[in-house]
């Protein structure tokens, strides 16, 4: 079978549905609540590229030598998985699986990619793929599955295998198909940070506005007890719902909720438990996605977390201007300060520099091998670029309220992902001289964004 429930013990199994779909099926085992669904084996995938005779484009695209010849083969690839039929040894057991899972939910639907490769201990993928949620109609359901396979084949997504010398031949992409919970409230969590606490993020509303780095979420940090020990209301400024049964919209938020906090303290110390639960069911720390309906809390993903300890700054940083945010939880770096407010901007980053821009979206990926660090105006720890620099150790820090007026173009800047801070030299002050005035509380003690 080709198609499971997500209850079925077969769902469990990574090497058929991926990690994404596996880990979410084992903490649905273990009592853990979650939406349900179905799962879509990569042997669909793997059935389609055969039935479009797709395979030498699939093989030739990481083993040509030609750049020109292989970018040809991947434009095939995701062409050929967007626009050509469906075979119908896949559409027909599909398309049942769908039609009775909107039947007995009565919900919009989400597809999910669950790629064989994502999710994984050193490769997560974190926002490199696709997912539709918001889905009503047959045919946006067959389109967001053929394009949950063409993503495979995404620059994007290729740049990142190339990073970690993973072929797109080798490998398929699994699919989870879900009903779409009603969020009144969605975001991650950290089951262990570098201090060996919690953390749990949250905005109002459906969570794709955290994972692109949309808005600075709420941030709890709580104790390994379960003791919510301090909450910082973020700056939720919009929301992303799907309202009467349509597709996604964003909305603003009122006024009065902007900074108020999603979660009580008791909805925190609850969702803590479930977080704690998660760690336990894999095995090791993780990182989670959830949403919070109107029956309580649903688990949507977890993967394994990335974190470092804490590395001891250089004392000359001490005595500089500074600002707070959410730490990504590895890493500290310093260089020189590149300042982009648009995207166009973005040739102008060069190896070593600080990258001090508004959003930190999934689209800027392939630029953290280039950098010494990250800053961003939005976004927070539980982001997918969050998840990124955990992965390849940059230290980032996120949700730094006017970062890109406050940190001069240029500047030298020194950024502790740990601990969430960044420092800037002042423009003329030489950084060997150790100059500068007194400031305050020692600069690299645990802080999350107080605005």
């Amino acid at each position: 079978m080709i198609i499971v429930p997500l209850s079925a013990p077969a769902a469990t199994n990574a090497t058929r549905f991926g990690p994404k779909a596996a880990n979410l099926a084992a903490l649905g085992h273990a009592g853990l609540p979650t939406p349900g669904g179905i799962c879509v084996d990569a042997a669909a995938y793997r059935m389609q590229v055969d039935a479009l005779g797709l395979g030498e484009a699939a093989r030739g695209a990481f083993a040509t030598e030609d750049g020109a010849q292989a970018r040809r083969y991947a434009l095939a690839m995701k062409l050929g998985l967007m626009e050509r039929p469906v075979a119908s040894r896949i559409l027909d057991p599909l398309l049942a699986a769908w039609r009775e899972l909107k039947r007995a939910s009565g919900a919009l639907i989400a597809v999910r990619s669950s790629a064989l490769v994502e999710d994984c201990a050193g490769s997560s993928f974190a926002g490199q793929f696709e997912s539709f949620i918001g889905i009503e109609s047959e045919a946006d359901f067959l389109t967001a599955v053929q394009s949950c396979w063409a993503a495979l084949w995404s620059t994007r997504a290729l740049r990142y295998m190339a990073t970690h010398d993973l072929d797109p031949a080798d490998t398929a992409m699994a699919l989870l198909i879900q009903p779409l919970v009603a969020a009144r409230a969605s975001g991650g969590g950290l089951s262990r940070t570098a201090e060996g606490d919690m953390l749990l993020s949250a905005t109002w509303g459906l969570g794709s506005a955290i994972a692109q780095g949309e808005v600075t979420p709420d941030r709890y940090e709580l104790g390994r007890n379960g003791e919510v020990k301090h909450i910082h209301g973020g700056r939720k400024d919009h929301r992303v719902d799907c309202i009467h049964r349509e597709e996604p919209v964003t909305e603003a938020v009122q006024g009065s909720l902007v900074t108020e906090p999603c979660l009580s303290r008791r909805q925190a110390a609850e969702l803590g438990r479930l977080l704690l639960a998660a760690e336990r069911v894999m095995g090791m720390p993780v990182e989670i996605e959830w949403a919070m309906d109107d029956a309580g809390f649903k688990m949507l993903q977890a993967r394994p977390l990335h974190t470092q300890a804490t590395e001891v700054p250089d004392e000359i940083w001490l005595n500089h201007p500074r600002l707070n945010g959410h730490p990504a939880g590895v890493g500290w770096g310093t260089g020189r300060a590149c300042v982009i407010n648009c995207e166009c901007e973005l040739s102008r980053v060069g190896p070593g520099d600080v990258l001090v821009t508004r959003v930190a979206g999934p689209a800027l990926s392939h630029f953290l091998p280039r950098v010494a660090g990250v800053v961003a105006e939005r976004g927070g720890s539980t982001s997918h670029m969050a998840s990124l620099a955990r992965e390849r150790g940059i230290p980032m820090v996120l949700g730094v309220l006017d970062a890109t007026e406050r940190i001069p173009d240029g500047a030298m800047v020194a950024v502790d992902g740990v601990a969430g801070v960044v420092r800037w030299m002042r423009q003329g002050h030489d950084w060997k001289s150790g100059g500068g005035d007194a400031a305050g509380p020692h600069p690299f003690e645990h802080r999350a964004a107080d605005h």
